[in-house]
């Protein structure tokens, strides 16, 4: 009898429960803000500059500007919903219990982040810059990217759900019960890092090509 195969390790991301918020204004988004407990609806601005600043359980629901500073922001328990921006900086980051709903975000640089207990759902992303960021139950149900960089990322506990993603790079990585079965895949780049995923045998029919070309073997008929 075969051994039995070891079922990835699902993520841990329980739902952000906010109460007794009070109402915030677009003034209140400035470069080190300390936004604890706020609620801001319906935002439109020319450019949001939050570079340096903290918001800790506060909700952010319609969001419209053309770019973000968002550079060493720390986000603690905030939900994000209907946030429409093409380019956003969001360098070296910080998120810890945070849920994106129906977000629209072109080019979003996030590189050397750290992220824990994080959920997209319904969301269209293009271009995600995860590089050198450290990811911890993660997930993406419902979503759509155009390209995922995660190389050199440490991710442990990271699932996609229902997810269509055009390019994933995980050159480098450092992958543990990262489970892809539900995301699918049009090309993915670093399959020598694949080690500590979990993919369908579909998928694996799929990588085949690339695993031989790594491993040095020819096919032919």
């Amino acid at each position: 009898m075969p051994p039995r195969l070891r079922q990835p390790s699902r993520p841990v991301v329980d739902p952000v429960v906010l109460d007794d918020l009070r109402p915030g204004a677009a003034s209140d988004l400035v470069p080190g803000a300390d936004l604890d407990g706020v609620e801001l609806t319906d935002v439109r601005l020319d450019r949001v500059e939050l570079r340096g600043a903290r918001a800790d359980g506060s909700r952010l629901d319609g969001l419209r500007a053309p770019e973000a500073d968002l550079r060493h922001l720390a986000l603690t328990e905030v939900v994000l919903s209907r946030v429409d921006v093409p380019v956003v900086q969001g360098v070296r980051t910080r998120w810890r219990d945070v849920e994106v709903h129906d977000a629209r975000i072109g080019s979003a640089e996030l590189y050397e982040s750290a992220w824990q207990s994080v959920r997209f759902v319904g969301c269209k992303l293009g271009f995600v810059n995860l590089r050198g960021a450290t990811l911890r139950d993660v997930v993406l149900t419902d979503c759509v990217v155009d390209e995922l960089d995660l190389v050199q990322a440490q991710a442990t506990r990271v699932s996609f759900e229902g997810t269509r993603v055009r390019r994933l790079d995980v050159q480098a990585s450092s992958l543990q019960d990262v489970d892809l079965r539900g995301a699918e895949l049009t090309e993915l780049v670093g399959t020598d890092a694949l080690r500590g995923s979990t993919i369908t045998p579909a998928q694996l029919g799929q990588l085949a090509p690339a695993l031989a070309a790594n491993l040095g073997i020819d096919v032919v008929d």
